[in-house]
């Protein structure tokens, strides 16, 4: 498990790095979107079923907690990445982002312990019969449909700020609020989930976060419209992780 995780936080951290010297828009598609993504991959998914050995009870609200840190990391890196972008330049802030995010991940790696000696957990990279189960299919569905929407508002809704004649410096604050709205949702759904049902609150709060898309965020056309929506959807997005 340390191994994939010590090579995806290299990669992580050369791809913001490298994504600094770009010149041409395929340089950003190899160091922003193939380096970081694969170094996000290789740190994510390994680490993804650890925290839920640990726990019996109340598992989703560990989970919960545990996704409310991407919230308040995103909300610091919001404004000081901002900061750093209007008084250095873009290219230091990539390095940065690089430098900080190469050793975060590599301290992570070396503190993070797993209980598979203990739990004695059957391990198998691909199962054909699992795939072969309805109930899977449509749990791969959901996920995959839910994280591309999770993907696209993430990475998307500052620059529907600007679009909508916004300054950069809403655009980040529309982004630091959305960010707050992960770090304060993830833990209250990790309860609701214990309570009601992973089931129940994921499909309720989906279907909640695609109204509010066509309520709110499509006709929308001020600043403290965008931050309500911002904040509601950011509680929801990335359930997934909360429920998993």
């Amino acid at each position: 498990m340390k191994v994939p995780m010590a090579s995806g936080a290299i990669v992580l951290g050369g791809g913001f790095v490298a994504a600094s010297y770009a010149t041409r828009i395929w340089h950003l598609y190899l160091s922003q979107g193939v380096l970081v993504g694969l170094g996000i991959g290789c740190l994510y998914i390994p680490s993804l079923p650890v925290l839920s050995q640990w726990f019996t009870k109340r598992r989703s609200l560990a989970n919960g907690i545990s996704g409310a840190g991407s919230g308040i990391g995103g909300l610091i890196f919001s404004f000081a990445i901002g900061a750093t972008i209007n008084h250095i330049s873009l290219a230091w802030s990539l390095r940065i982002i690089g430098i900080i995010t190469l050793f975060l991940n590599l301290l992570a790696t070396s503190l993070i312990r797993d209980r598979h000696a203990i739990i004695q957990s059957r391990q198998r990279p691909f199962d054909r019969d699992l795939l072969s189960r309805p109930a899977v299919l449509l749990l791969l569905s959901w996920a995959f449909i839910s994280m591309l929407g999770y993907i696209t508002l993430l990475y998307s809704l500052s620059d529907f700020a600007r679009s909508t004649g916004l300054s950069r410096g809403n655009a980040t604050q529309v982004t630091a609020v959305l960010n707050v709205g992960i770090a304060i949702g993830r833990p209250f759904i990790g309860v609701a989930s214990d309570r009601f049902g992973r089931f129940e609150v994921a499909a309720g709060l989906t279907l909640l976060c695609g109204l509010c898309c066509f309520a709110i965020w499509i006709p929308t056309s001020s600043l403290g419209v965008l931050f309500l929506f911002s904040l509601i959807s950011g509680a929801i997005l990335g359930i997934f992780w909360v429920v998993s």
